[in-house]
């Protein structure tokens, strides 16, 4: 056995994630999530349904929508494909665990350590975002998912409370970057 045991870090390449309270708004980088992502195969769209109804309680979300459960969350991503997401702790091998659930229905792929998330709480998130990118969040409501970029990074804007709270998923690879330009929008509106 090392000496030297691995720890994980976060995307920020911290032991916690990273908080920044700014004016009203908090910035808090989310690594608790297992992420898959699913892609229906030819034809097995009711197949699949019928497989992970029982397991996410409704049906997957459409398009724009992103759908909140007890211990699993879906964001439709594009025609036929879907992130899963669930607490690492409750599923450490989450990418697994649905592969076995859906069976030869869909593809699906570990995402975890692919991206990273910022969940942004505050009183008014719009003009925070109008720095940023080209979305209009007063338009959003609850469960609205959406891709955007900001600045130059593709990433996922989930809005879990109409313009209170969103979650932004944006590249792992980009996380500094990510948060670097949030807290700077944060601080302009602060």
């Amino acid at each position: 056995m090392s000496d030297h045991p691995l720890a994980p870090l976060t995307a920020l390449a911290r032991d916690t994630p990273v908080v920044e309270k700014i004016g009203g708004i908090t910035i808090t980088e989310n690594p608790d999530l297992a992420i898959a992502s699913l892609a229906v195969r030819h034809g097995r769209e009711l197949d699949l349904q019928t497989l992970l109804t029982p397991v996410l309680g409704e049906d997957l979300p459409g398009p724009g929508r992103a759908a909140f459960l007890e211990d699993t969350a879906a964001i439709w991503t594009g025609i036929g494909q879907w992130f899963l997401m669930s607490p690492v702790a409750k599923h450490p091998d989450y990418a697994w665990d649905m592969k076995y659930i859906v069976k030869d229905t869909a593809s699906v792929t570990e995402q975890t350590d692919g991206w990273v998330i910022f969940d942004v709480i505050g009183d008014s998130l719009s003009p925070l975002l109008e720095r940023i990118c080209n979305l209009n969040v007063n338009a959003m409501s609850d469960g609205d998912a959406t891709r955007c970029l900001i600045e130059h990074l593709g990433c996922l804007i989930i809005c879990r409370e109409s313009g209170r709270n969103i979650s932004i998923f944006g590249p792992r690879s980009s996380a500094a970057s990510l948060h670097h330009i949030l807290v700077t929008a944060a601080k302009s509106v602060a």
